[in-house]
């Protein structure tokens, strides 16, 4: 692995007070990873409905949805989301998003592995995501790690703007 080793990274559970530092990067994060994938006034829009802190408190305080900060040398590189479904037994990624001069190191793969043990410890043998069609950097990331595309699907989210996503899936249980 080129980028920073294990002794350099670290995967901790963010609480309420991280809240603040996740939204600051989701807005660097999408910023330069999203145009031509989507309008800058949709990454406005999806940043400002996402990211605002009384969403994210929700999250976590009701909907039992847990975030994972990414530390690179003590510093927020990137985070994940994470939680139950309708659906027993599957749970959903939420969020995965790592600072672009950090790609292709292997981080986002380590910190997808952490999710997907953190989900089967709790009792899950399945984990979805939905991932915008045209982002095909972050669909090969998922396809390497084992997920396979499920569905396709557009969700109307307000405002003029639509979510074309694919559905991936993987199945997480013990082999």
């Amino acid at each position: 692995m080129n980028g920073p080793g294990p002794d350099r990274t670290k995967i901790i559970r963010a609480t309420e007070e991280h809240l603040p530092a996740i939204a600051e990067l989701a807005g660097v994060i999408w910023r330069a990873c999203y145009p031509g994938i989507i309008s800058r006034a949709q990454i406005d829009y999806m940043l400002a409905r996402m990211y605002a802190l009384d969403t994210l408190r929700e999250e976590i305080r009701s909907q039992s949805i847990r975030y994972d900060f990414l530390l690179v040398d003590g510093e927020p590189a990137g985070f994940a989301s994470h939680g139950p479904t309708s659906e027993p037994g599957v749970m959903k990624l939420h969020k995965l998003y790592l600072m672009p001069a950090l790609h292709g190191r292997g981080l986002g793969s380590r910190l997808l592995q952490h999710c997907e043990r953190e989900v089967r410890m709790a009792g899950a043998h399945r984990l979805i995501l939905s991932v915008n069609k045209r982002n095909t950097q972050a669909v090969a990331v998922y396809k390497r790690n084992g997920f396979v595309i499920a569905e396709s699907v557009v969700t109307d989210i307000g405002g003029g703007f639509v979510m074309d996503d694919y559905i991936m899936a993987k199945s997480v249980s013990e082999k």
